[in-house]
């Protein structure tokens, strides 16, 4: 048990070397001491109590999710039963009060009706999402249900928060917390970003982008407040958006025959070669390609409006057919603003639009102190167990010393490599698993003292006690190994910090206080070959 060829030392010194020397560009920046640029620098990234940051909150519109699944219910409705064969006519569609009822023309048609409906009311699931009625034997009124209002509202905030992800990963953000906060919320906190207003416009923006042709009887802005009388049947009127110009002012476009910006698959912020101004260049999928290079075929010298979010950004015109699904969006814009609609796109529209209804700033001065505090604590504590430890088991305590500052090198080093986040609780779990390592190393001295007692030489003492120790010390650490999984699993934000450092913590301090320690040991043993132990 005691023999180390030589392939499992240099195996055993590699390992440790290399995750401490991962550990220096953190210890340098601690320390406020330049790391060389020609190195690698993996460092430890701090959480928002330590390094302060953006803390926002977002708030969902419940009554949009309900006139979005209203809306989306009357389409689908009117395609069913257009879609029939024969076709079914209806009329008196209305969708006054939160439900949606129509008369269909026919008496003969209302079964066939009911046939064709009750497949888009019933859901996927268990969940009765409309309640259907037929009232003076032609008026159908479908009213939604509770259940699945509360499943449509439930998966809308689902679908926002992995935007909301997506889009907050792409600003190169480390290890930010997105989590929801009850129904109809969703908490952000990002770590180290000062200056939220670049968050606070990415999160803002629904991302909802629609191109339509201008209605080629109105092909110039008209004024908002006389946008009313533009209205005619097959148009609405779309104001334009801030910064483009044409504030106050509004476009009619046709409601049909645009493309939606789900069709998109690349979005990249870029410069005009020839206005050398900022825009974004799109890429649509196949079908969406083709649908715009039919648009833009059948249209050529007619213009057509770029809408995000209900506004009209630019209304450029078709010069030329444009085919291979590439397309450019202008308007104004900055180059911050360019980037940031990019990365919107890419991420998707939000299914519901998001209203930030708390906002704070997290200064690192707390977190500062939080970090000299606990580093004072973590250097007092220290130093007290090393002259416990060699004040009590002599060599033996030397080397626990040793495993000691060995472990804390190999935590650092491995949150540094893996990218992990220190966070205020996950001080705490670092302590702790130094604690994990002194009592390892207690446990196995004291098991060795022991075996001295029992009259087993030293060899054989060291032996069992290393043997025996290791038992109850990986069992130990076993359990609590399962309850930082746990942690990490069903955690979130510091708590999951927590969870890391001591999972890492867990591996380390059993590596260097048992694995470390009986290899020093051996090669003392082996090399001295004592006839009694001081411990």
């Amino acid at each position: 048990m005691l023999e180390f060829p030589t392939w499992k030392k240099v195996w055993l010194w590699g390992v440790t070397l290399l995750a401490c020397l991962a550990a220096l560009p953190s210890i340098f920046n601690a320390a406020n001491i330049r790391w060389p640029d020609q190195l690698p620098d993996p460092t430890v990234n701090l959480g928002l109590d330590l390094a302060g940051g953006s803390h926002i909150l977002l708030e969902a519109d419940p009554a949009q999710v309900r006139a979005q699944r209203l809306e989306n219910l009357e389409g689908a409705v009117e395609s069913a039963l257009r879609s029939a064969d024969p076709r079914i006519e209806i009329g008196d569609v209305s969708t006054r009060g939160g439900q949606l009822s129509f008369l269909v023309e026919s008496a003969a048609d209302v079964d066939r009706a009911r046939e064709e409906i009750l497949p888009l009311i019933n859901g996927t699931g268990l969940t009765r999402e409309w309640d259907l009625q037929v009232m003076d034997e032609t008026r159908f009124v479908l009213s939604p249900t509770q259940a699945g209002l509360d499943l449509a509202i439930d998966n809308a905030m689902e679908a926002a928060t992995d935007v909301v992800r997506k889009r907050i990963d792409a600003l190169g953000t480390r290890e930010p917390t997105i989590i929801r906060q009850g129904s109809d919320r969703i908490v952000v906190q990002v770590p180290g970003l000062s200056d939220p207003e670049q968050l606070k416009q990415l999160l803002g923006q629904t991302a909802r982008l629609e191109f339509k042709l201008v209605d080629p009887q109105l092909q110039q802005a008209i004024p908002s407040e006389s946008a009313s009388t533009a209205i005619r049947a097959g148009t609405q009127v779309v104001p334009y958006a801030e910064g483009t110009g044409q504030e106050g002012f509004s476009m009619a476009v046709r409601r049909l025959g645009g493309i939606q910006g789900d069709s998109l698959v690349d979005a990249r912020a870029g410069v005009d070669p020839q206005t050398n101004e900022p825009v974004v260049n799109i890429q649509f999928d196949a079908q969406g390609g083709a649908r715009f290079a039919r648009l833009s075929s059948e249209n050529v010298d007619r213009r057509f409006a770029i809408i995000l979010d209900g506004e009209v950004i630019s209304a450029p015109s078709f010069n030329e057919p444009i085919y291979g699904g590439q397309a450019q969006i202008s308007g104004n814009f900055t180059t911050e603003s360019a980037y940031a609609l990019a990365i919107s796109l890419q991420s998707g529209a939000l299914p519901v639009d998001l209203a930030i209804v708390e906002e704070r700033t997290v200064g690192p001065d707390l977190g500062a102190d939080s970090i000299e505090k606990g580093m004072i604590a973590i250097l007092i504590g220290t130093l007290l167990v090393i002259a416990l430890m060699i004040a009590t088991y002599g060599r033996f305590g030397v080397y626990a010393t040793a495993a000691l500052v060995l472990n804390v090198g190999m935590i650092l080093g491995i949150m540094a490599v893996a990218n992990t986040t220190l966070t205020l609780p996950g001080i705490a779990g670092f302590v702790l698993t130094i604690g994990a390592a002194v009592d390892a190393n207690v446990l196995i001295n004291e098991r060795i003292a022991e075996e001295r007692k029992r009259g087993r030489r030293v060899v054989a003492a060291v032996e069992n006690g290393y043997k025996e120790a290791s038992r109850a010390i990986y069992d130990a650490n076993a359990t609590n190994f399962i309850a930082g999984v746990l942690l990490f699993l069903f955690g979130s934000g510091p708590i999951r910090g927590f969870a890391v450092v001591l999972i890492i913590g867990l591996f380390t301090s059993v590596f260097t206080a048992v694995v470390l320690t009986r290899m020093w040991v051996a090669d003392w043993l082996r090399k001295s070959r004592p006839t009694e132990l001081n411990i």
